[in-house]
């Protein structure tokens, strides 16, 4: 799937291409900010990369095994918050789903620590809940368009 991906828009919003954002953090790049973490992983979720993953959660609190087989289909991210200071870092951030004929959220608030020049995430505190968009809003799906006019 991600060579199908290279030129399109990264999955993580940020408006760049996937070869030049995400890409290159699921190729061994270490991110510049927790923020710059968050997006990668969020995109690694779009993309079905358990190993990516992993292989960013921190030791201490990484799983043993990852499946992404029964993970929602995402379709938007919006960060809301993040900080850093020395080698912590913390993202507030929402991630929408598509929850069958609806639309669902996840919100949290995840905990980064830095190690040998590298951002690993660490922990987050997470919500869940049920988007009703009207019919004039923006659609969930991130297309920019109204709702009524996009998957309505």
């Amino acid at each position: 799937m991600i060579l199908q991906t290279e030129n399109r828009n990264c999955p993580c919003g940020s408006g760049k291409s996937y070869s030049e954002c995400c890409q290159p953090l699921h190729q061994g790049e270490a991110a510049s900010t927790p923020e710059a973490l968050m997006r990668s992983r969020y995109a690694a979720f779009v993309l079905k990369l358990p190993d990516y993953l992993r292989a960013t959660w921190h030791e201490s609190s990484r799983p043993e095994t990852l499946s992404l087989e029964d993970s929602p289909d995402w379709t938007s991210l919006q960060i809301l918050d993040t900080s850093q200071s020395g080698d912590r870092g913390t993202v507030l951030f929402r991630a929408v789903y598509r929850l069958g004929k609806g639309w669902g959220f996840l919100e949290e608030n995840s905990d980064f620590v830095r190690e040998q020049g590298r951002w690993y995430y660490l922990r987050g505190d997470t919500s869940e809940g049920q988007l009703k968009p009207g019919r004039n809003e923006p659609c969930p799906c991130g297309s920019g368009r109204k709702h009524k006019a996009c998957c309505l």
